[in-house]
């Protein structure tokens, strides 16, 4: 039994070691995260703070949860992370879509400079599916500084229902998937751990 483990180990390592070989490209990765379960903004903001961490300089910007207190907003700025903050809450709440797109508008546009920026090593864009969903913010406009940023520069897009072509874009797509979920029995959002 241990030479058949040690046989099969050696075998999964020799694959393993052959892709790591032939990955030679470096450059900036574009990830999307997306799907119905829980877990999405906490993965990208655990990317920024990996990011963080090896000391890369990374910049956050929060569509839609502007409203409320984020654990990760409050220790990342405190590690230098810069933040733009759409500030306007769930659009199920404000119903006023004209204040939304103005408000996405605006994050969109400090967006753009981020996405511009050569500096920033890796960009957040923390619920931005739903803008594009929603209309407030063009796709083509998205694609296009998707597609012009600095070459190594790393790119995250969390959100719900993301657009074919963003999926189509970018480089690395997980989609969490909701198995389970506490509030669904009832268990309300608590501080720490939903946000």
């Amino acid at each position: 039994m241990t030479d058949n483990h040690k046989q099969r180990m050696q075998k999964l390592k020799d694959k393993v070691d052959e892709r790591i070989e032939s990955a030679t490209e470096e450059r900036g990765l574009l990830i999307v995260i997306t799907g119905n379960g829980k877990g999405k903004s906490t993965s990208g903001f655990g990317t920024v703070a990996r990011a963080v961490g090896h000391g890369l300089n990374a910049a956050v910007v929060q569509f839609i949860k502007g409203t409320w207190a984020c654990g990760e907003r409050q220790l990342l700025e405190n590690a230098g992370v810069k933040f733009e903050v759409m500030g306007t809450g769930f659009t199920w709440n404000t119903q006023d879509k004209e204040k939304d797109t103005i408000a996405a508008q605006k994050s969109w546009s400090k967006t753009k400079d981020l996405l511009q920026d050569k500096s920033i090593d890796v960009v957040l864009l923390d619920e931005l599916t739903y803008m594009v969903a929603y209309k407030y913010i063009e796709l083509a406009d998205v694609l296009s500084a998707l597609k012009n940023r600095p070459i190594n520069q790393h790119v995250i897009i969390t959100g719900r229902g993301c657009h074919r072509e963003l999926i189509e874009l970018a480089d690395t797509v997980s989609e969490v998937q909701s198995v389970k979920h506490a509030f669904d029995n009832g268990v309300k959002a608590q501080k720490g751990i939903d946000w």
